[in-house]
């Protein structure tokens, strides 16, 4: 399962932590999380995530957020700095793989 292009987007549109780089990676993965349990998947099935980065200054916040997600998990990852997001208010952009044995999206 691939989920891509997910960012700190609340539910009502608007961007959790606007300039918040930790806040920000924090949101995007819970929307990652939602993405996948809507698919019968889970966090855990997640093996390789790619970040989309505004500021290599955000590094230690984008880091802590992912370590308190995948601590015991560990999946493979890459970090690129891109020039901008959608948004400019935006800090961070997360792709995520995920691979198991759950249904997909037609419940199969």
């Amino acid at each position: 399962m691939l989920v891509s292009g997910t960012t700190a987007t609340a539910p009502d549109g608007t961007i959790v932590g606007r300039h918040d780089a930790y806040q920000q990676t924090v949101q995007a993965l819970d929307n990652i999380e939602r993405a996948l349990t809507a698919l019968g998947s889970s966090r855990e099935a997640i093996v390789r995530l790619r970040l989309f980065i505004t500021d290599f200054g955000d590094f230690e916040e984008i880091a802590r957020a992912l370590g308190e997600r995948f601590r015991e998990i560990r999946p493979t990852n890459t970090m690129v700095k891109v020039a901008g997001l959608i948004d400019p208010a935006m800090r961070v952009e997360i792709e995520a793989e995920a691979v198991d044995d759950g249904p997909g999206p037609d419940g199969a």
